[in-house]
């Protein structure tokens, strides 16, 4: 028997993004020809955003454990014990490709199924965060993708009523088209109230809850997050699912209620690949099988076929187990939320997952065909040649530094991103402590006195350059952050987005940057707990840079300690604290991506990490500011106009005024304090932390003498360029 033709006269199955030695693989292990649902539910499933075949053999080596953490990888989202009996629960996840092609629905979307990823876990959401990446603001294109996308975060994160705590946004011509939008989301449940995915208990009911399905989204996780973006992109518009942010409020009410009520046995979110895989999964992680009539699911659409119904990805739907005699009560809970809530099928014996239409089987799969027997690829391994320093001749001294550092903070990826976080609804529940324009946000654990800090944080152009070295950095980076408010890094999850593994070094980039992800991670003592990988983020004029984005929680044991990143008091002392020399390879000051960044030092970051925490405890600190783009002079400046006071610091010239001044590299941070404090924050470091007094907190100005060469901005002068750099960029065209 030949495979079903497609409507292009390839065979179906290269249609659907299968290779014929997958396809014949399939054959094998059903032993039959595939029905065309049946296809289309392996060519989801076995989809690279689906199954991670090139990146999951890589995964292995992140660490999963430890004595903090009550759910790791495999599930919807990851927890970590915070006391109290309670969990944190997060993770962060991309929308990359479907906001490429739609941006608003593309990005408001991703914060709809990172909340529901959260909610499986029945957890209250918290917090979200977002990563963003686009082209330059000169490119008429990469404005509006980053205004739309913004707005779509805003508009269904505001309408399900989560604060937007944190996150980061970048531009660079490498996104220009393949932009990246990340969303993470954080929430907190009792130890004995986490749910799993896992299916148990022979009989009990598959329940369908939320919204009805329809086409929107169909093939997403094929047609998009598993290709390469082209010319065609205007095409797959019908595969970017359409959300509906007040239905996921009143999802988001009715999960917490049917979880407070222990009415669920399991829970599952139905994202990529809608039905096929929330089945598919809870049925395998249960070890049981499970039966669904298709007639019976409540369709939106008439005329859809069994393999549309099977794979929508219509948002706002989650897929419950319950026990029958619940049954009754978990439809008038939903009726009272004004949502559906459907008996669809049984939990059974066979292992398997059944599908009937109209009467008649189209689907008999053993489930663990679609998760466990996922063909697995390695990745190729083909070494960038290594890069060379920067040679400091070659850059250019600036006539005047001032002028430069003003230029710098002008930056778009250096300047204020208040455009973009203004739209966001920050403080809606009363938990957020701080709030974003900071190093990290602080959001209060409901009911308790301690707090969590939370960032997402990357250093792309050091992976570019050096995989390992920059997996590292984006660790590092993203712990210092959540450090200077005073919390511990307990936990991390992380979002690879990656062009194709299979073309020039980027097999190799994506290892080596996970091994130093590791190492990192083991260094701070910070389990990956859940994550997400995105391929394939290139297009016919490139690929992105290696973005390995980082999220990292923080515990604060008492919620009045955590620090922001503003200047005090006028007098008090402004510090360095930390290690290593400032180096303009790949700076922004340098302006490109090139040379050889210095490469971190794990156990120095760790033992940095260790005494901000006991500082912030003691409440010896004032303020704390991770350096990082735009080095010292950018930090600096960034907590004299968070403070509205000024500074006069001076700093060792080193190799040159400039390098000293802008140069990037190392773990260190800018904190300020009470001058009687100095000697104690120095006997918590002892030997391990260096702690420098550069200079003192006051006046109008920011002034730093490095080795001689000075530079003076008015704080007025520092903020207009600094807040109206990127309201600028897009007003002016």
């Amino acid at each position: 028997m030949s495979p079903t033709m497609g409507e292009s006269g390839r065979p179906l199955y290269e249609e659907l993004g299968l290779l014929a030695a997958e396809y014949d693989r399939v054959v094998e292990l059903m032993g039959r020809e595939p029905t065309d649902p049946e296809l289309v539910m392996f060519s989801l499933m076995w989809s690279e955003h689906c199954s991670y075949k090139h990146s999951k053999p890589l995964l292995k080596g992140f660490p999963t454990t430890g004595p903090r953490v009550v759910m790791g990888p495999g599930e919807n989202a990851g927890a970590v014990d915070v006391g109290d009996g309670l969990a944190i629960v997060f993770k962060v996840e991309s929308h990359n490709h479907p906001s490429a092609v739609e941006p608003f629905e593309g990005a408001a979307t991703g914060v709809g199924g990172i909340v529901r990823d959260i909610i499986a876990v029945g957890a209250k959401p918290i917090a979200l965060l977002d990563s963003l990446r686009f082209g330059t603001l000169d490119s008429q294109r990469s404005r509006f993708l980053f205004r739309r996308a913004v707005e779509g975060i805003g508009h269904y994160g505001n309408c399900i009523g989560i604060p937007n705590v944190g996150g980061e946004v970048q531009f660079d011509e490498r996104y220009e088209d393949s932009c990246l939008v990340n969303a993470m989301c954080v929430g907190v449940v009792p130890h004995d109230k986490i749910l799993s995915c896992a299916a148990r208990g022979l009989g009990n009911r598959l329940v369908l809850i939320g919204n009805r399905t329809g086409r929107d989204g169909i093939g997403g996780a094929s047609v998009l997050a598993s290709a390469e973006l082209g010319d065609d992109d205007a095409d797959k518009r019908p595969s970017v699912q359409v959300g509906d942010p007040f239905t996921e409020r009143k999802l988001m009410d009715l999960c917490q209620a049917l979880n407070d009520a222990n009415l669920l046995v399991a829970l599952q979110d139905l994202g990529a690949a809608g039905l096929t895989s929330a089945a598919s999964e809870m049925a395998s992680r249960g070890g049981v099988g499970l039966a669904i009539d298709l007639d019976r699911v409540p369709l939106r659409e008439q005329g859809m076929a069994p393999g549309e119904v099977l794979v929508s990805e219509s948002q706002e739907r989650m897929l419950a187990i319950v026990e029958p005699a619940k049954m009754d009560a978990v439809v008038e809970m939903a009726r009272r939320h004004e949502l559906d809530a459907t008996d669809i099928g049984e939990v059974t014996d066979t292992g398997e997952l059944e599908a009937l239409w109209r009467g008649e089987e189209v689907v008999r799969i053993p489930s663990l065909y679609l998760t466990d027997d996922v063909p697995f690829y390695e990745v190729p391994r083909d070494a960038a040649p290594a890069e060379q320093p920067i040679d400091l001749a070659d850059v250019p001294e600036p006539a005047d530094l001032a002028a430069t550092w003003r230029e710098l903070m002008g930056d778009p990826n250096i300047a204020s991103k208040r455009w973009v976080f203004e739209q966001y609804d920050q403080l809606v529940g009363a938990n957020t402590m701080r709030r974003p324009g900071g190093d990290a946000g602080v959001v209060r654990i409901p009911g308790t006195t301690r707090a969590i800090a939370v960032t997402l944080d990357c250093a792309e152009w050091h992976t570019e350059l050096d995989p390992y070295a920059g997996g590292m950095a984006s660790v590092l980076e993203a712990a210092r952050n959540v450090a200077c408010t005073g919390a511990v890094p307990i936990a991390a999850t992380d979002c690879l987005n990656y062009p194709n593994p299979d073309k020039g070094s980027t097999g190799w980039r994506l290892a080596e940057s996970i091994r130093g992800m590791a190492d990192a991670l083991t260094a701070i003592d910070a389990p990956i707990v859940s994550g997400n990988v995105s391929l394939y983020n290139e297009s016919p004029r490139g690929p992105i840079y290696p973005t390995p984005v980082v999220g990292v929680v923080g515990l604060l044991d008492d919620a009045s300690t955590s620090m922001g990143i503003a200047f005090g008091d006028e007098g008090d002392a402004v510090l360095i604290i930390g290690y290593g020399d400032a180096r303009v390879d790949a700076s922004r000051y340098l302006g490109r991506c090139a040379g050889c960044p210095p490469t971190p030092d794990p156990a120095a970051d760790a033992a940095l990490l260790r005494l901000l925490a006991k500082c912030a405890a003691a409440r010896l600190l004032t303020s704390a500011h991770d350096v990082s783009e735009g080095g010292v002079a950018v930090a600096i400046a960034e907590s004299a106009m968070a403070g509205c006071i000024g500074a006069e610091v001076a700093i060792d010239a080193g190799r040159r005024a400039d390098e000293a001044m802008f140069g990037e590299g190392g773990g260190r941070v800018v904190a300020s304090c009470d001058p009687a404090d100095v000697d104690a924050i120095a006997a918590h470091a002892g030997d391990g932390v260096a702690v420098t007094v550069i200079g003192t907190v006051g006046g109008d100005d920011v002034a730093i003498d490095a080795g001689g060469s000075t530079a003076r901005l008015s704080l007025r002068d520092l903020a207009a360029v600094w807040e109206g750099s990127i309201p600028a960029a897009l007003e002016a065209r």
